[in-house]
């Protein structure tokens, strides 16, 4: 496997924007998947807690000062589809970012780009939207950051499996 080092420069040019947009589709399926293990395993207040916290960002605060995380059929719901919406941005923006800088050369250059993404997408998440919602910050550790890293690398993987040779050329 060569892995490319040389610097990348900047190029106007599109992505295929379904092959990003399932992408993060499909990598913020494995983060929820990932999320809810080790919620289920880790956490005495149980699997729902996350989704409760990420239901918050459209819900409220209050969803989060809940003295349990029962299961919510509303919670989960709207949880799952803030999950999903997010993770498609995330994967547009990726795309975005690999087809302008010709990322896209080997399945190691993906991977490297993919660990990096993850890691600016928890600083992202867990350092800077926590301003705004503060209740991420108690989720700042190394299970999220890994799940992050998985997320970085399953997205930029598929996105490279998925993007259409040419689809750049027929999209601008």
């Amino acid at each position: 496997m060569e892995l490319e080092l040389h610097p990348h420069r900047w190029e106007r040019r599109a992505p295929d924007w379904q092959a990003a947009a399932v992408s993060g589709l499909a990598a913020g399926a494995v983060l929820m998947v990932l999320e809810l293990f080790w919620a289920a395993t880790m956490h005495t207040a149980g699997p729902w807690r996350i989704p409760h916290m990420v239901a918050a960002i459209v819900m409220g605060s209050d969803l989060v000062m809940a003295q349990s995380f029962a299961f919510s059929v509303g919670v989960v719901a709207v949880a799952l589809l803030t999950h999903y919406v997010l993770g498609i941005a995330f994967g547009l923006l990726l795309g975005f970012i690999i087809a302008g800088f010709h990322y896209e050369a080997s399945a190691g250059m993906m991977q490297v780009f993919g660990v990096g993404f993850g890691v600016a997408l928890y600083v992202l998440n867990f350092y800077g939207m926590s301003q705004f919602f503060p209740w991420f910050a108690e989720l700042r550790g190394w299970s999220t950051l890994i799940a992050h890293l998985v997320f970085g690398i399953t997205a930029s993987l598929l996105y490279w499996k998925l993007a259409r040779p040419g689809a750049d050329s027929q999209r601008s």
